[in-house]
């Protein structure tokens, strides 16, 4: 099967900047990173070829603005000589970021083996409470679980 992305950002050509837009938004991620995207998106591009920029507050629009020419240069490597300069940043509004999926969020936890068990039990040893030595064992055995299970611990 043949995929679309191609003819539409030719038919998109047509009618100028509208093309090179779905370039930007394609890779603007990848270019500036996931913070940076969480808290700034492409908004248009300008009759003139400027890439106006969405940010989250002024004070990422100043910061990021500080970053242009770094960003720009990103931005050139991931599109090539068709990006667009300059960049102005402005607070405004973002796109919403896509919810986690309910299924992965109700995931339950994964269950330590019994060696996870035991060296928790043994990193939490040297501890005098015994209340404060059973709580740090539990989280342990979790954080234990969670990295063999390859999640975020």
């Amino acid at each position: 099967m043949e995929r679309i992305g191609s003819e539409v950002r030719r038919e998109l050509g047509r009618f100028g900047s509208a093309g090179a837009m779905a370039d930007v938004v394609a890779v603007w991620p990848a270019a500036v990173g996931e913070t940076v995207a969480a808290n700034a998106w492409p908004a248009r591009i300008a009759r003139d070829g400027t890439l106006h920029v969405a940010t989250s507050s002024s004070t990422w629009a100043f910061e990021l603005q500080q970053l242009e020419s770094e960003i720009d240069g990103r931005l050139r490597q991931a599109i090539g000589a068709g990006a667009p300069a300059p960049l102005r940043f402005a607070a405004g509004p973002l796109p919403e970021l896509p919810q986690p999926d309910e299924e992965a969020r109700r995931a339950a936890p994964p269950e330590p083996t019994l060696e996870q068990a035991r060296e928790a039990r043994e990193l939490a040893s040297p501890i005098a409470s015994e209340e404060l030595r059973k709580s740090v064992e539990k989280a342990a055995r979790m954080s234990l679980a969670r990295a063999s299970d390859g999640r975020a611990v």
